[in-house]
Order: C-alpha cells, then sequence, then structure tokens
C-alpha cells in the first residue's frame, strides 16, 4: 500500500458507526490501519458488527453511547477523546420527512441539534487538542441536499447546507495550523435513510434516472474517499466538499 494512505498508528473517532455510511467509513479507516473510537445513540458497548470488524483487522474499538441530541452527553464524550483523536468523522444524523408547511417545530430543532450543532460542539472540543498538536483531520458527512434544496426534509436540507459553510469557516482558520476540514457528499446511497424513497417506485424511478452510474451507491461507496481525506494524501486538501454521488452533481 502506498505509505501516503496508511493510517497505522492513528486513532480514528467515528460517530454514527453503527451501521450504513458511518459503519462502512469506520470499516475503510480501520482497513488502512487505524484504531477505532465509535460513538452512536444505540452502540454496543463491545462495538457491536463495527468492533467485530475492527478485530478481524487487527484493530481496536472503543465504543461509546452517546445521545446527540443530548448537548451535555456529547460534550462528555468529547472531552473523554479529545486527547487521542487524530481523525474525527462527523456522521452521526437523523432525517425527518414532512412537506415544510406541516413539519413540527420539534423535528426541525431535533435534526439542527443532531446534524449541525452537535457537529459543531464536538468538533470544537476536538479541535482545540488538535490545534494544540498541530496535527488533525476533521471530516463531516454532508449532502447532496448541502447543494440542493430535496423535497419535505426543510430541516435536514438547511441542517446539511450548514456543514458546507462549516467545513469553510473551519478549515479557514485551521488548515494553516496544521488540521485539515473536509466534507463528503453521498449520493443516493442504499441505506435506512433513503429506505423510504427507494420504497417510492416513482421517486425511485426518478432518480436513478438521474444518475449517471444508472444504480444506487452503497455504503461503501464512500470508504475511499474517507480513508484519503484522513491520510497524508489529502495534506494540502482542506475546505472541500467531496461529492461521492454516481455523476448525479455533474448530470
Amino acid at each position: 500500500m502506498n505509505t501516503a494512505f496508511d493510517l497505522t498508528g492513528s486513532t480514528a473517532v467515528v460517530t454514527g458507526a453503527r451501521r450504513g455510511i458511518g459503519f462502512a467509513i469506520a470499516e475503510a479507516l480501520a482497513s488502512a490501519g487505524a484504531d477505532l473510537i465509535v460513538a452512536s445513540a444505540q452502540q454496543e458497548a463491545d462495538g457491536g458488527a463495527i468492533g467485530r470488524r475492527a478485530a478481524e483487522l487487527g484493530r481496536s474499538c472503543e465504543a461509546h453511547t452517546v445521545d446527540f441530541s443530548d448537548r451535555a452527553a456529547v460534550l462528555r464524550f468529547a472531552d473523554a477523546v479529545a486527547e487521542r483523536t487524530d481523525i474525527l468523522v462527523n456522521n452521526a444524523g437523523l432525517i425527518r420527512r414532512s412537506p415544510a408547511a406541516e413539519h413540527p417545530l420539534e423535528w426541525w430543532d431535533e435534526v439542527i441539534e443532531v446534524d449541525l450543532s452537535s457537529q459543531f460542539a464536538l468538533t470544537q472540543r476536538v479541535g482545540e487538542r488538535m490545534l494544540a498538536r498541530g496535527s488533525g483531520r476533521v471530516i463531516f458527512t454532508a449532502s447532496l441536499l448541502s447543494f440542493q434544496g430535496g423535497i419535505n426534509v426543510p430541516g435536514y436540507t438547511a441542517a446539511k447546507s450548514g456543514l458546507l459553510g462549516l467545513t469553510r469557516a473551519l478549515s479557514n482558520e485551521w488548515v494553516g495550523r496544521g488540521v485539515t476540514v473536509n466534507a463528503i457528499a453521498p449520493g443516493y446511497i442504499a441505506t435506512d435513510n433513503t429506505e423510504a424513497l427507494r420504497n417510492d417506485a416513482d421517486r425511485s424511478d426518478a432518480i436513478l434516472e438521474r444518475i449517471p452510474a444508472g444504480r444506487w451507491g452503497e455504503a461503501s461507496d464512500l470508504g475511499g474517499a474517507a480513508v484519503f481525506l484522513a491520510s497524508d494524501a489529502a495534506a494540502y486538501v482542506s475546505g472541500i466538499v467531496l461529492p461521492v454521488d454516481g455523476g448525479w452533481l455533474g448530470r
């Protein structure tokens, strides 16, 4: 393996790693040599599936159960891991679907807190230690809805659009001090979050017609992008949002 992509000796914190995109990113980072610290709202104490996969790869996996809608819990988690974090992948999130005119304000508040505010709170605490050491990698999971408006997901679109701006803002302040800040924008990936779309034949067909690759993405499609942005190969890459979308945005 090209040593520029070798993550041996580093520790990666991946939130929302219990399944889906977070699992795939954590697996890819472990495959590249990183030890893991994972956190999700329902994360098993032994790490569950990602813990077992890390062990198969010869990597350690420390697991935390964290409710990312609870600011105090997020900050406690940040304080527990900040000193050891070389790579921070902010992936935990949720989506609530309802037409904007009917969208409960409670849903708006919940989505903004989990998908945007908690991510800033965690990154601020962890980033402080990275800056003190003069090195670190921060990766956010953005979305196609960081660029587009979506349908029936106003809170999610607002949060993911906010992450695009946050990525740039933090990069402007931090990259000159050794900490790169980037984001990955998954396209339409076959996960729990997109199950409702995939089960709607008309929406699913319309989406597939627009994807030049001709298929829904798999969570594993995100792994290479995460390893790249976490590695020394991307030492001069910061402030970008990297789409992994089968060509959607280029259509």
